[in-house]
């Protein structure tokens, strides 16, 4: 038996990374992620893994992103008893993160199972449970960057700085092999240069294979410096304020949220923006951002994090009570909160508060996956439904990309030739069809064989032997291709219900209304007659 590796995750789409690499010796995961973004996609994550968890020896996390941790409760619910080997950042941040995770479905499967209960439909039990996440830490390894170490016989791994989130890494793999070590690179999420509070990616060279992300792998954005970022901020704040209402701001709770808070504080400071409360209403947000606090030393030494952080103008909403007093707040006011693709959390409120209001402002800073309410504000819809409810489209929408996380074509490209010679071949993942496209283009511009670049699907597994990998024929994909990229039926429904109401909104009066829906029965009737 040679070295093999299979993805289940994060390939051809860019939630749920998770890459199964098997040995003559043992048995590893890199990354054990969630599925976000389409309901199709993420009914994965009710479904039992494509391995047996038992069988794992041990799980290396690249950050704790919840597309990246999120099933490790799960992992071990299954039955893996391995150790999950992080850097101590990952660690504390997953010490808050999957209790968050795990609380949120205690919370939404809770409603859906009122639900149920109505409809006649039978209960539904959460992926994991608070409890669940909390044990699980108790596998949680904390190792430094760049030092070597074994994880088992045959295998040694070594973390470098990614330069996404803290605590982020690149995780460098030696695999012993007849032919001395196969060297491996996994990239992570490589944030892009320039960042606010991290230095720039860096890793070792010359490998054999490295698997790397390509989430923006279909864009090159202009050079982004601090100051150029504050400045566009600083005018779409300014434009909110003369608006007169608020500027609702959807983040991930880590690192997102920090560096906007940082980033309006100075502002403030500097008297460039008005003063007026942040409001950051997200409990996760509140606890990673002590977490922070507490590895400040470990971020760039360009600002004071810990004085920032104390600032007056930042109010803190970590109760119920206190999120709802927000809405209470007249005139311009800063609202930042979670999740940062509208899906989940208190945002959700905030937006259905706000949206329909001509005077606020939405401030989209982040990727917003296919499926998800921050995609389809961010492609220009018109209405949406939130919490059940359909809300028109009046605020402004913004987006940002400056504050995003992830290198770009270019970067990614140059961190790439900065690895070489890679002898094997590079595998694509972590980003939607056109990103993995244009990435594998971008590489064969530097000079990579087009037979030495590989963009997987969803489960499939390659053995990482002779001059180049080979496809290992297997079992059936959990998803087919098409499932996995484009928009789930459910999104259908949302938009088609949307439509309907747009039409009889249109018509001049109720005879009309009616005369709309008995052609929508009779072509209902048709078609299942026909």
């Amino acid at each position: 038996m040679g070295v093999s590796l299979k993805f289940c995750g994060a390939a051809g789409s860019v939630t749920g990374a998770c890459l199964l690499f098997e040995t003559p010796r043992a048995r590893f995961l890199v990354d054990c992620g969630m599925f976000q973004g389409a309901k199709t996609l993420k009914a994965l994550n009710y479904r039992e893994f494509p391995f047996s968890p038992r069988r794992i020896d041990f799980t290396l996390l690249t950050h704790a992103h919840i597309d990246h941790s999120g099933l490790v409760p799960k992992l071990m619910g299954d039955g893996f008893a391995g150790p999950v080997f992080a850097t101590r950042p990952t660690v504390d941040l997953c010490g808050c993160m999957l209790p968050d995770s795990g609380y949120i479905q205690e919370m939404e499967v809770a409603t859906l199972n009122r639900r149920n209960a109505m409809r006649g439909r039978s209960a539904v039990e959460p992926i994991y449970t608070a409890a669940d996440a909390e044990q699980s830490m108790s596998a949680f390894r904390a190792i430094p960057y760049e030092k070597w170490i074994e994880p088992c016989s045959g295998v040694r791994v070594r973390f470098w700085n990614a330069g996404h989130i803290l605590g982020s890494a690149s995780i460098e793999i030696e695999i012993d092999d007849a032919g001395g070590p196969l060297r491996i690179l996994v990239s992570g999420d490589l944030g892009p240069d320039a960042k606010l509070l991290h230095d720039d990616p860096e890793a070792p060279e010359k490998f054999d294979y490295v698997i790397c992300e390509a989430t923006y792998g279909d864009r090159e954005r202009p050079r982004v410096t601090i100051e150029g970022r504050r400045r566009k901020l600083a005018d779409i704040a300014n434009r909110a304020h003369a608006a007169g209402g608020a500027l609702i701001i959807p983040a991930f709770a880590v690192e997102r949220a920090q560096e906007l808070i940082a980033d309006l504080v100075t502002l403030m400071n500097d008297g460039a923006v008005p003063p007026a409360p942040i409001f950051l209403d997200s409990p996760l947000a509140i606890r990673a951002t002590d977490v922070f606090v507490k590895h400040a030393a470990e971020l760039t030494e360009t600002l004071d994090f810990r004085a920032l952080m104390r600032s007056p103008f930042l109010r803190p909403a970590e109760s119920v009570d206190e999120s709802k007093a927000i809405h209470r707040i007249k005139g311009f006011h800063v609202v930042v909160a979670a999740s940062g693709m509208c899906d989940a959390g208190r945002i959700r409120h905030h937006l259905r508060h706000w949206l329909w209001n001509a005077r606020a402002t939405v401030l989209l800073v982040g990727y917003q996956a296919q499926g998800t309410l921050g995609r389809l504000l961010r492609d220009g819809a018109s209405s949406v439904r939130i919490l059940g409810d359909e809300v028109r489209v009046g605020a402004r929408i913004v987006p940002l990309d400056e504050y995003s996380a992830h290198a770009d074509r270019e970067e990614t490209a140059r961190w790439l030739a900065a690895r070489g010679p890679i002898k094997r071949g590079i595998f694509f993942i972590h980003g939607e069809p056109s990103a993995l496209q244009a990435m594998a283009a971008r590489v064969e511009q530097d000079g990579m064989a087009t037979e030495s670049i590989v963009v997987p699907s969803l489960d499939d597994a390659y053995e990482l032997q002779g001059a180049r990998s080979l496809i290992i024929a297997g079992g059936e994909p959990r998803l087919v291709e098409e499932q996995v990229v484009r928009l789930d039926w459910h999104n259908d429904l949302s938009r088609l219900l949307l439509d309907i109401r747009d039409r009889l909104d249109a018509e001049a009066d109720d005879r009309r209304r009616a005369v709309v829906l008995r052609r929508l029965r009779r072509a209902l009737e048709e078609e299942n007659t026909g």
